[in-house]
């Protein structure tokens, strides 16, 4: 039986014509009760990218993508524990982080955010990888009795 699920997955040939690469990878796995999900950016399954020059319409598709990964793992936004969100700017801070904050609003999740020289596209300005988790039934039940 397999200990984790990868969940989308691509070879970067498809998803990087521009660059000589051809790794396999998957936009997020599940291992036990933990989905760890690949960094998301303003680019939706397709590779098309939303927000030219708009990092806070770049971190919405990301949170979009987030959301919809989250949930085909058998989890949702509430079960997020831990962000790390990019910019390339440290004027994008403000924008980013108020579109997460939007999508995350009382969750509570812990948080780190770096300011970086580049991101693996050059029209990419915010990047955010997330690990949340899968509630499981018998934690409900022993928190309800």
């Amino acid at each position: 039986m397999p200990t984790h699920t990868r969940i989308r997955m691509f070879n970067t040939k498809e998803t990087y014509p521009n660059q000589a690469l051809d790794n396999d990878l998957c936009q997020a796995v599940k291992a036990g009760n933990t989905v760890y999900v690949r960094g998301q950016v303003g680019a939706d399954f397709e590779g098309r990218l939303v927000g030219l020059g708009d990092p806070r319409a770049q971190a919405e598709q990301a949170m979009k993508n987030v959301k919809q990964l989250l949930e085909e793992a058998g989890s949702d936004l509430s079960h997020i524990v831990k962000t790390t969100t990019y910019i390339t700017d440290p004027r994008f801070r403000e924008p980013v982080y108020r579109e997460v904050g939007n999508w995350l609003k009382g969750v509570f999740p812990i948080s780190t955010g770096l300011v970086v020289a580049g991101l693996a596209q050059p029209e990419w300005l915010m990047e955010i990888d997330i690990i949340a988790v899968i509630p499981k039934e018998s934690d409900d039940e022993e928190n309800h009795s």
